[in-house]
């Protein structure tokens, strides 16, 4: 990503806005002093700038509505996530120690957290689900290129994936009017949980819409920026912002769906931001 602009670094914008520079963000878990601390509590406060205090606590607004719940093979019903529109700005890590991912490259290390507020989600599934799909051989980890490993609050780390109420995302992705995308600013991957739990039109399927939007804003991380549908009819890439539009594509959330990479022209669509639901 390295000479590309903010909007091609995961930033979502909407059409005619101005944006000033990215905030800087510190993410304190990987200070010596702080890791004893994690490891015996597993949350921290993400929202501290450099050199500022942290914002006092802000009441959570009501809870949106929550979507119908799960229902297993086994036919249990799975309780429904819920969660305000600003949820609390602190952090619970996953705690588990992941397998190393992929057959050859880079190695990189990453932590899972869950944002406060979020309720019905345990963090350890969570960072299951996101390490089975950053695992996938149809993923970042399938071209030998990269390696990726999940790891715990104490643990040295090269990304974070945090799962964020809409009022923090805009705060953590530099952006406070956008409330419905995700984004990926510095080595934090900003998952909005309104995008998480009610997907989007265009992906009729939750499940490989959750994939999508992890693979696409990881793959910022790991230095790939917008690209456009290549072919009207043929699976779009995933570096393509599907959360805003197909343009002719169908819905892929893998960037290797046949295993071989699979790319657009780059560039981005002007596509405008839905408000937020």
């Amino acid at each position: 990503m390295g000479g590309r602009n903010a909007r091609d670094r995961g930033l979502h914008r909407r059409r005619g806005s101005r944006v000033g520079p990215a905030l800087a963000l510190v993410v304190a878990v990987g200070l010596a002093a702080g890791g004893a601390y994690l490891a015996r509590r597993g949350a921290t406060d993400l929202l501290a700038t450099a050199g500022g205090p942290v914002p006092a606590a802000v009441p959570a607004r009501p809870a949106a509505t929550p979507t119908p719940p799960v229902v297993t093979a086994a036919g249990r019903a799975t309780p429904a996530i819920t969660y305000p529109a600003r949820g609390t700005g602190a952090f619970r890590t996953a705690t588990a120690l992941g397998a190393v991912a992929g057959r050859g490259g880079r190695l990189l290390r990453y932590r899972v957290a869950v944002e406060g507020g979020i309720a019905r989600l345990d963090v350890e599934r969570f960072g299951r689900e996101v390490g089975a799909i950053l695992a996938d051989p149809r993923g970042w980890t399938g071209g030998g290129e990269w390696r990726l490993q999940r790891v715990g609050p104490a643990d040295p780390a090269d990304f974070t994936v945090l799962l964020t109420t809409p009022v923090t995302r805009g705060r953590l992705c530099a952006d406070p009017t956008d409330h419905y995308t995700s984004c990926r600013n510095g080595d934090q991957v900003v998952i909005n949980v309104a995008r998480w739990v009610r997907g989007v039109p265009q992906f009729p399927d939750l499940g490989r819409y959750r994939q999508y939007l992890l693979n696409h804003e990881v793959g910022h991380r790991l230095g790939r920026g917008h690209e456009r549908c290549p072919r009207a009819g043929g699976p779009a890439p995933v570096m393509e912002q599907q959360t805003l539009g197909l343009h002719g594509c169908t819905p892929n959330p893998w960037p290797r769906p046949d295993g071989a990479l699979h790319t657009g022209p780059p560039g981005q669509y002007d596509d405008p931001v839905p408000a937020e639901d």
